[in-house]
């Protein structure tokens, strides 16, 4: 069993999402925030476990962990469809909350029922507070205080003696880890006080490199590539082995509640229909709500491994389902978008209009190219002037905008003629546009 890898991926994946959280964003959407994380988190969370106890004649607690993992939206499923343009920006907004933070909701509910399993009963009353201290109260407080300290002393050394992009990057992995640690050895919770962590970062709202919070996201999806590996070879295919017409009528029903109770909670939310649609129909389980359900295996609690494999049969049933209805709509967003392809070259009559083109004071540095600059290997960087000798040199020029899709939020104008092209999407969305291969392609970002 991949206890590392999958530990590791849980508890990066909550740090980086945590630290990711866009303020501005959840408080404009606060009512749409509270209805997915509240009533469309909780809500298929208990109707799940009720199906479980109902079908499947699981003890209460063990129901609970099955509501709890089958509740959770997987991000990796849903990344490339939340950054297709084509998705309504409340839809993006809505699967983008809840892939992101509903697991730091459904986490203590695991936590808590593993409680109950672990004593083979209603725990005693001491028992009970002490875990629930340090569920709700404990790790968190410790992950923030940790989150706090370490951003504080960052910002101060850089405001110093600077701080190299690949320290800094590596100094985000070193902050969960931290978090995690100092709650579990505190007896509370690491995988929340590292949301903690990195929602106390988030707040904060220090300046920080783009590789702080990059190389973070990165690793998180290398641990869920090393998972994914893992579970697609061997473990995930368990769930076949307990397919009954018991457990398949519970994935169905796992697998609907969430469409049933969301259609009517984002009404209240003043969505229009087809937002609505896409987020109750596009929520997919996948490697999350695997994550959530080997909590209870990795602790050793008797009749675990017969709930992680319904969980598999779940998410197989839904990478299934959820694949499909996601591919289907990416390919009828591309087909009716009908991306035109970039410009092949600047016509000499709009040289004027090119030269209002900015892209700050450190662009004008540096010395006009010769004629043959065209003809010879591209510069790493490119000033204004050069920029400007090749328009007017007939040479085939696109300016892209490059900037992370976090740094083009918080600044969304971009320069004239420009096209956008997020670096994680670059590849596809070059073909898509045609991109000149043979022509000078001048990138610029923050």
């Amino acid at each position: 069993m991949p206890t590392e890898p999958a530990a590791t991926a849980l508890l990066l994946v909550l740090f980086s999402d945590a630290i990711t959280v866009d303020q501005g964003e959840v408080l404009a959407h606060r009512r749409l925030a509270a209805l997915i994380l509240g009533p469309g988190t909780i809500i298929p969370a208990a109707l799940i476990a009720l199906a479980a106890w109902l079908l499947l004649d699981v003890p209460p607690a063990a129901a609970a962990i099955l509501g709890a993992s089958l509740a959770s939206t997987d991000p990796v499923l849903l990344r490339t469809l939340i950054r297709n343009p084509a998705l309504p920006p409340n839809a993006r907004m809505a699967l983008r909350l809840e892939s992101g933070m509903n697991d730091v909701i459904l986490l203590p509910i695991v936590v808590l029922a593993m409680l109950v399993l672990r004593t083979g009963g209603e725990p005693a009353g001491s028992e009970a507070a002490r875990l629930a201290m340090g569920v709700f109260l404990l790790g968190p407080l410790l992950g923030g205080a940790v989150g706090y300290v370490a951003i504080t002393l960052l910002d101060r050394v850089r405001s110093r003696t600077g701080v190299r992009r690949d320290y800094e990057s590596l100094y985000a992995l070193g902050v969960a880890f931290t978090a995690f640690a100092a709650a579990e050895a505190a007896g509370g919770s690491g995988f929340l006080a590292a949301f903690a962590a990195g929602l106390v970062i988030a707040v904060l709202d220090v300046e920080l490199c783009d590789c702080f919070l990059d190389y973070g996201e990165a690793s998180a999806e290398m641990f869920l590539l090393f998972a994914f590996v893992a579970f697609g070879a061997s473990i995930i295919w368990s769930g076949l082995e307990v397919a009954s017409p018991a457990t398949l009528v519970f994935a169905l029903v796992a697998l609907g509640v969430r469409t049933a109770v969301l259609l009517p909670v984002l009404r209240v939310a003043g969505l229009e229909p087809r937002s609505r649609r896409i987020i109750a129909w596009l929520g997919p389980r996948g490697l999350s709500a695997l994550l959530l359900a080997l909590l209870p295996v990795f602790a050793g609690i008797e009749g675990s491994v017969p709930l992680f494999q319904i969980t598999c049969l779940v998410v197989l049933l839904s990478v299934l389902l959820h694949g499909a209805g996601i591919a289907l709509f990416l390919r009828r967003a591309s087909r009716d978008r009908g991306d035109p392809p970039l410009r092949s070259g600047a016509p000499a009559s709009r040289n004027e209009e090119r030269e209002g083109l900015s892209f700050g004071p450190a662009a004008d540095a540096g010395p006009a190219p010769p004629s043959s600059a065209a003809s010879e290997q591209v510069a790493e960087r490119i000033s204004i002037p050069e920029l400007r000798r090749l328009w007017e040199e007939g040479e085939t020029v696109t300016v892209v905008d490059v900037r992370t899709e976090r740094s083009y939020r918080d600044d969304p104008q971009i320069a004239r003629d420009a096209i956008r092209m997020p670096p994680d999407d670059a590849v596809r969305l070059a073909r898509e546009r045609g991109l000149d291969q043979h022509g000078t392609a001048v990138l610029y970002c923050t």
